[in-house]
């Protein structure tokens, strides 16, 4: 046992927060902490750290356990540089260090059997604290977290808040706690910083602890999970998908047990109001002290009933909603993508993924004909109608009360039914009367997409839908879209929800390639990560990503001439036929080799081995060169063979 907490209870100006939650956590697990915004996730985390008191219950720790909290201010002390805020993780070695080199010089004049030990000591404490390897460790990390070297010597003072945030990561990933606790760690990192993460946690031989609302980084990171649900904690085995598929059980089992229990109190009532004043009076009294003591199960619906919006069917579009053709965006003076070919087909919906800067967002506005495209063509198929959601949350009049914001895209619909269709975004009871002013940022989003979807337009265009968003809010417009008949175009960086919606994926990359998948976000990703051949610079194609036409062979800067056919004898021919043959067979086996190489450089075991890491640089720049070298050899035998 690591830390546990017993029947923990927390409450903030009178409002219960946690109510009774109790829970263990042992060495080595990686548990997810889940629960809608408010439910007491950081509260716990809090309270775990010391920052804060349990009201009533307690908290108990290993003796000496250590604990890695990022803090919302990161602070790194007397450290400079991004690479010196990294290694300022490792004080135990920095201090062994100092000592030694203290030592060292006392042993110039000082041999006695005393100072000799302790060095000694010291070197066997340096060794079994990686003294060798902390640097290169400290390195790989910063890679991973997304600092190349040439941001190493940067002034940390002069960090943006979110690099700032991504250091104190690091910082953290190094520290050696004995538990991690990782408050949305995925916050301010991209998809790579992200997928980096992923690896190192699954490789990561200590215990941690993580809330997020990012569910395929908890599928991936997590062996266990805790919901924190009206006060109380519940624990599931298995990641997050599992939890779902128990949680739904779950619910369904106390779903019956509630139902069964209202049945049993509803004959009960019945039996006491015929029997209370008759000859059975004293059975009656007995069954009414029954029904005082009964413990009663929570009302409770279950998941998969959540859906069921209502919602009419939209107007039915053409079968060719969207059709981009050698398409290139961007602004005057700067292009971001060129040669965009693609189509949307009634009904699809197309998940829209990249980094930063790299064209999603201005692929959307010329879409919507915000701005103008650079060249090509967009045509939008017939009868479409477009409905534009904006993670800004445009659109919402401040004054009006929620149900009569809803009212706006529907104003002959009765009241029933609004506040029907508004409890599926989990507005319930006296919610739907707050004032638009005065909801939070992710109860304006869940707002703004009611809107949309009960608008009954027939083209959703969706600007990150789940950025202000909750886990049951997510799941609360994938249940929406689900039902939805139209066609969707969505710029999401949440992949679960990309799995749940996308049926065809557009990428960008972050080397200017732009590519066209049909399937989701995972069958993209395993796709992309299996080894694809040389794909085209920033174009699409309309179903896999071709390969980019393979350069001249040259010598320096001379292109070389090869015979041609009618120079060669049929000898030659033959043996170029073979050759042509036998490099078509050696080129897909050796870019699959230089796949498998990519793949082991992004291990975070691998990266913390440097010397392991330099060996497998050098084979991958061979294996690459080797490539290079087919091609060529390739291209000038098609060359004389006329082919």
């Amino acid at each position: 046992m690591l830390f546990r907490l017993n029947n923990v209870w927390k409450s903030y100006g009178g409002a219960e927060i946690l109510k009774g939650v109790s829970f263990q956590v042992n060495p080595s697990e990686k548990v997810g902490l889940v629960g809608r915004n408010g439910a007491g996730k950081t509260t716990v985390f809090r309270m775990i750290t010391g920052q804060e008191s349990p009201d009533e219950g307690e908290i108990i720790k290993m003796n000496g356990l250590t604990l890695g909290l990022l803090d919302q201010h990161v602070d790194f002390g007397n450290a400079e540089t991004v690479h010196t805020a990294a290694l300022s993780a490792f004080k135990e070695i920095h201090d062994i260090e100092a000592e030694m080199r203290l030592l060292e010089k006392q042993m110039e004049t000082d041999h006695s059997d005393a100072v000799l030990e302790r060095y000694a000591d010291l070197q066997t404490a340096f060794e079994h604290a990686d003294g060798f390897s902390y640097a290169a460790k400290a390195e790989a990390v910063l890679l991973g977290m997304g600092f190349p070297p040439d941001k190493w010597n940067d002034d940390v003072r002069k960090l943006s808040g979110g690099q700032k945030n991504r250091l104190g990561m690091v910082r953290l990933l190094l520290s050696n706690s004995d538990v991690l606790l990782l408050d949305e760690p995925t916050n301010h990192l991209d998809t790579d910083a992200v997928e980096w993460l992923e690896d190192f946690l699954k490789t990561y031989d200590k215990t941690y602890v993580v809330i997020s609302h990012d569910r395929y980084f908890l599928d991936r990171t997590t062996d266990r999970v805790i919901e924190i649900d009206r006060g109380v904690a519940v624990t599931y085995k298995g990641n997050y998908s599992k939890y779902l598929e128990e949680r739904e059980l779950r619910r369904e089992q106390q779903l019956r047990e509630y139902e069964n229990q209202q049945a049993l109190i509803n004959k009960t009532e019945e039996f006491i109001r015929r029997n209370l004043e008759g000859q059975k009076t004293k059975q009656a009294k007995s069954r009414r002290t029954l029904l005082a003591r009964m413990e009663r199960i929570e009302a409770v619906t279950s998941e998969k009933s959540g859906g069921n919006f209502g919602l009419k069917h939209v107007e039915r579009a053409g079968n060719n909603v969207l059709t981009a053709e050698d398409l290139t965006i961007g602004y005057e003076g700067k292009v971001l993508a060129s040669g965009l070919n693609f189509s949307v087909h009634r009904g699809e919906a197309l998940g829209i993924i990249g980094g930063n800067g790299t064209g999603k967002t201005t692929l959307i506005k010329t879409l919507l004909g915000n701005i103008r495209e650079l060249g090509g063509k967009i045509h939008w198929g017939t009868k479409t109608n477009i409905g534009y959601y904006s993670q800004n949350l445009e659109g919402l009049e401040p004054r009006n009360e929620v149900v009569q914001e809803l009212r706006r895209v529907a104003p002959m619909a009765d009241n029933n039914t609004l506040r029907g269709f508004l409890a599926k975004f989990l507005f319930m009871g006296e919610d739907v009367f707050k004032p638009v002013s005065a909801l939070s940022g992710g109860e304006k989003g869940r707002l703004a997409l009611a809107k949309l979807i009960y608008s009954q337009k027939n083209v959703l265009i969706l600007d990150e839908p789940t950025n202000h968003l909750d886990i049951p809010s997510r799941e609360s417009l994938e249940n929406a879209l689900e039902e939805y008949d139209g066609t969707i175009i969505v710029v999401s960086h949440d992949r679960f929800f990309l799995d749940k919606i996308a049926s065809q994926m557009l990428s960008f990359e972050p080397d200017g390639r732009v590519l066209d998948f049909a399937g989701n976000y995972t069958e993209f990703h395993d796709w992309k990560m299996s080894g694809p051949p040389a794909l085209a610079i920033g174009a699409v194609s309309s179903s896999r990503p071709t390969e980019s036409e393979p350069g001249p062979a040259t010598t320096g800067s001379t292109p070389i001439t090869p015979p041609t056919r009618e120079h060669l004898s049929k000898n030659q021919i033959n043996q170029l036929e073979k050759r042509i043959k036998q490099i078509e067979a050696d080129i897909p086996a050796l870019e699959a080799e230089a796949a498998s190489l990519t793949k082991e450089m992004s291990d975070p075991k691998a990266a913390s081995d440097y010397p392991r890491l330099a060996e497998i640089t050098e084979k991958l720049n061979q294996t690459e060169s080797s490539i290079k070298a087919l091609y060529e050899e390739w291209e000038s035998a098609a060359e004389q063979l006329g082919g």
